[in-house]
């Protein structure tokens, strides 16, 4: 029987899974990665400029568009996220009128670009393998907190409290963890493999 080198074949290749991954936010404890339930990855759209000729239309790629990431986490009475995403508002420059919070002196100070990504720090996404092991892993770079939505108290439901976050970001990087560090496989084109090592400055 001639070899083969089909994945069904081969009990070492192992696709990712949904359910393993941690997401690192440094800003909330070195223990925060426990309260997060789901996380969606990094996406993004290359948007079009288009040229028409007689009855044609041609298609030229434009500029990159990243979409924002969003993540719940749940709210447990210690630590308390809600507290701790209202610290990250306060941290990015916002400030309650003076005359309501009852605050010596004036409140006009707003947020910034700097106060707020400085609040967030540095947000990663990994994947890890059956061992635990770093698969792959996403960095925003410039994140803020863009929507958060608290969750709604209800009798009729005894489900764990959750919280819905939203980030805002300049741009992505991936990193492969294995094989090396670069997306290398059977039938992988050389230029693919130069791409990413041309975006990673590898």
């Amino acid at each position: 029987m001639s070899k083969t080198n089909s994945f069904w074949a081969n009990p070492s290749t192992s696709p990712k899974r949904k359910y393993r991954f941690l997401l690192s936010l440094p800003t909330l404890g070195s223990d925060a990665s426990w309260m997060i339930t789901k996380v969606n990855r990094p996406s993004f759209n290359v948007t079009e400029a288009t040229h028409s000729y007689l009855n044609h239309t041609f298609y030229f790629p434009g500029r990159v568009e990243w979409q924002t990431v969003s993540f719940t986490i749940v709210d447990p009475v210690t630590p308390d996220a809600t507290g701790m995403l209202m610290g990250v508002l306060g941290a990015a420059g916002y400030q309650i009128p003076a005359n309501l919070a009852g605050n010596p002196g004036d409140s006009y100070g707003t947020m910034s670009k700097q106060a707020a990504t400085e609040a967030m720090k540095l947000v990663k996404i990994r994947s890890i393998n059956a061992k635990g092991d770093p698969a792959d892993s996403w960095t925003l770079h410039n994140a803020w907190m863009k929507n958060v939505t608290m969750g709604d108290y209800d009798y009729s439901d005894d489900s764990l409290l959750s919280i819905d976050v939203e980030l805002r970001y300049d741009f992505a990087t991936y990193m492969v963890e294995k094989d090396g560090g670069t997306p290398s496989g059977q039938g992988t084109e050389a230029k693919i493999v130069a791409g990413y090592g041309k975006l990673n400055g590898l």
